[in-house]
């Protein structure tokens, strides 16, 4: 199912323990390394879609995570013609995805890379949440910058605040090289 501008609704899923490290997975056969994402059926909201994407690729079910947030909108990347499928060309442009944050409530032994008949990944580990985005394929790279720039503020959510934090909000943490985002006109001017 394609979006009239030609882009596959799909969600992308990053898992945070609690040590705030991510889940990062290791495409099955290829020397990538990837979060969990996914195609959204017909019918299907983006966060059934995302916890049966969750049950598939990495064996969770919803007693093992809660939801910490998600993208506002929508999040998209192009994919390359060399990339796209023969009987696709000329429709088909790329993903459109929903990002969520999730923590892990559940135990690491409750990952299982093998709970669907086609597993996605034959690796995994625990990352730090600002990933090198050197292992992730170059046309993704983009949207991952801005979904973890975004989902950043949902990761120190339910920590004790301090009466400074209280009154304006927890401290950003500076994300590091390479997660900067480009300023917009409006802010470069100001």
């Amino acid at each position: 199912m394609l979006d009239k501008d030609g882009f596959r609704p799909n969600v992308a899923i990053v898992i945070a323990n609690h040590r705030n490290q991510v889940f990062w997975g290791k495409r099955i056969r290829e020397h990538s390394w990837q979060f969990p994402q996914g195609g959204i059926n017909p019918g299907e909201s983006p966060e059934e879609a995302m916890f049966r994407e969750l049950q598939e690729e990495v064996g969770l079910r919803p007693e093992h995570v809660r939801i910490l947030g998600r993208t506002r909108d929508w999040l998209r990347y192009e994919v390359p013609s060399t990339w796209i499928k023969r009987e696709w060309r000329g429709n088909y442009r790329g993903q459109k995805q929903i990002w969520y944050l999730l923590r892990l409530t559940g135990r690491d032994s409750d990952l299982n890379l093998r709970a669907d008949t086609k597993p996605e990944f034959d690796a995994w580990r625990w990352n730090d949440y600002w990933v090198d985005l050197d292992g992730v394929i170059e046309f993704k790279r983009d949207v991952y910058r801005r979904a973890l720039n975004e989902l950043e503020r949902f990761l120190h959510q339910g920590k004790p605040y301090t009466r400074r934090e209280r009154l304006y909000g927890p401290a950003m943490h500076s994300p590091p090289e390479g997660y900067q985002l480009p300023l917009t006109q409006s802010q470069s001017r100001e």
